[in-house]
């Protein structure tokens, strides 16, 4: 199996992959922290992209368009531990603390490299995925509220951001669709992190595009694409994947009706 998932609670998991990639697009319902143990990850999103490595720990924010590319890397599979930090845990942790500073959503994703405060926190939780055996509730939240005290000692900003429980409120459609159209999402999820029901989103979309919105997100990833391609001249195999599209094969049968020729055509001229 290339893909495999050990959960000792449900807000634990331990992932591996071990094939040659592997590409998802997902809103994250909760914040996550995620801990590397081997491998490479690309993560992108509307404002910025990274890749991390072995080691790194990083915070995901959650309700933010997000694309995760997995690699394995010098031999080794793609492993990372994952805590959900998810608004429940948040709310019973902060219950019983003050919060410190002003409340904000968090907005990007906060990187903590190699903190040995929290690789110690995050490898304790080794074990119990080797036992395989669930984690009882009590220790699954000793581990979380220790993880998130860790957070709240390194950075001081951090408390505002936590402890922010308010959900997407109404956007400026243009705006947000014209940062976030190269994500391969559900317009039930464009509406959503719109602020939007689904008709209302539809409506509101043909009165600023006067087009349906699968029609002019198709036609933005396409002209994404051959930018990519004919300026920075790149690969359709590594492009397709970061403008939207689910496979090397439609990429190529869109582009060339849209366009009238292949995407490898960009690169012979």
């Amino acid at each position: 199996m290339d893909f495999e998932t050990k959960y000792i609670n449900p807000d634990l998991k331990l992932s591996e992959f071990r094939g040659k990639s592997f590409k998802t697009e997902v809103v994250f319902e909760h914040h996550m922290l995620i801990w590397f143990i081997s491998g490479e990850t690309k993560i992108i999103q509307a404002d910025d992209s990274h890749i991390f490595k072995a080691g790194d720990i990083f915070l995901i924010p959650r309700n933010k368009i997000t694309t995760v590319i997995n690699y394995p890397s010098n031999g080794l599979p793609h492993k990372a531990v994952a805590m959900h930090l998810s608004a429940e845990r948040l709310k019973d942790f902060y219950s019983r603390r003050k919060v410190t500073g002003k409340t904000q959503p968090l907005e990007t994703i906060r990187l903590f490299r190699k903190h040995p405060l929290l690789e110690s926190c995050m490898a304790s939780l080794i074990p119990y995925f080797d036992l395989g055996q669930a984690l009882p509730p009590e220790i699954a939240r000793i581990k979380i509220d220790e993880a998130i005290s860790i957070l709240r000692s390194i950075d001081k900003s951090i408390d505002g951001l936590l402890a922010n429980f308010e959900e997407p409120g109404k956007l400026d459609l243009a705006d947000f669709m014209e940062r976030h159209f190269m994500f391969n999402m559900t317009l039930n999820r464009f509406s959503y992190l719109t602020g939007r029901s689904l008709a209302t989103f539809r409506r509101d979309f043909q009165k600023i595009y006067n087009t349906t919105p699968q029609k002019w997100l198709t036609e933005k990833r396409l002209q994404l694409a051959h930018y990519q391609i004919k300026e920075k001249q790149r690969k359709p195999n590594d492009v397709y994947i970061e403008t939207g599209f689910e496979n090397l094969s439609h990429f190529s049968f869109a582009f060339k009706s849209y366009f009238g020729y292949p995407p490898n055509a960009l690169l012979n001229k």
